[in-house]
């Protein structure tokens, strides 16, 4: 993999995206996860305005040093970066109050989910403020293969420099471009809920693993020739690209026939 290539390829691309777009910058959702850092370090380097924002919501405190370290890093670098907070915290605690009271993992799921719309929210506001577009931090497997993240959430967003990008590859980009060790060792986490489980832990596999899963399934291979924990990690992959297939495709339309609408 040539990663400085990709690097200066994904940055030309950013940048000509803006240009063709009119707009000034962009802003980004940092987390302390390497998604958010690798994509924030190519924004970055566009030398157009790049927006850092951190939005915790019952954050641990790892993660909230992980993205401030790693933004002031930033910031050392490239002058172009400038860093807000926007503590969501009471926000979130508001509006559980204000939602009428139910009981059950549905109910857990939902407020999760309203986590990321919140932050979403926050991202268009900078956005909209500054003419800035908002920089998607999804990878390949995350937005394509099982659909990992909350639609009109963490996949509210403007533009996509990694989502054609596995997870290793995105890794890859992290060591060139020096991302902190402490990021490029943490287990991915989709810091939702609060506690410190992992991507691996809700989805019962690695990343390593869905890659793999996501190449069989596209070469066309044959899963019945599958044992042991290859045939698991493989179901695993297919239920939830199954299950989560209406965040991947577009929005469906209801197409009227022309007789009814003359």
């Amino acid at each position: 993999m040539k990663s400085k290539a990709i690097v200066d390829y994904i940055v030309n691309w950013l940048r000509s995206y803006a240009a063709d777009s009119g707009v000034k910058g962009f802003v980004v959702g940092v987390s302390g996860g390497i998604d958010s850092a690798v994509t924030s370090s190519l924004a970055a380097r566009t030398g157009l305005p790049t927006l850092c924002v951190e939005m915790p919501i019952h954050q641990s405190v790892e993660q909230v040093t992980r993205a401030a370290v790693h933004i002031d890093e930033l910031r050392k670098d490239f002058p172009n970066v400038k860093r807000q907070e926007v503590e969501l915290t009471p926000i979130f605690d508001a509006l559980i109050q204000a939602l009428p009271e139910a009981e059950g993992d549905q109910r857990e799921m939902a407020l999760v989910n309203s986590r990321a719309r919140l932050r979403m929210t926050t991202l268009y506001y900078f956005a909209g403020l500054h003419n800035y577009l908002v920089a998607g931090t999804g990878n390949k497997v995350e937005d394509f293969g099982v659909g990992f993240y909350t639609k009109y959430g963490d996949g509210g967003v403007d533009l996509s420099p990694i989502a054609d990008l596995n997870k290793t590859e995105v890794y890859a980009l992290g060591k060139e471009m020096r991302v902190l060790d402490q990021i490029m060792n943490a287990p991915p986490t989709d810091g939702l809920w609060g506690d410190n489980r992992t991507d691996e832990d809700q989805i019962g596999a690695s990343y390593p693993e869905l890659e793999w899963a996501m190449k069989f399934q596209a070469e066309g291979l044959d899963p019945d020739l599958l044992e042991g924990r290859e045939r698991e990690v493989y179901e695993i992959y297919i239920s939830l690209h199954k299950r989560n297939k209406h965040k991947m495709e577009p929005i469906p339309v209801c197409a009227i026939p022309p007789h009814l609408k003359s």
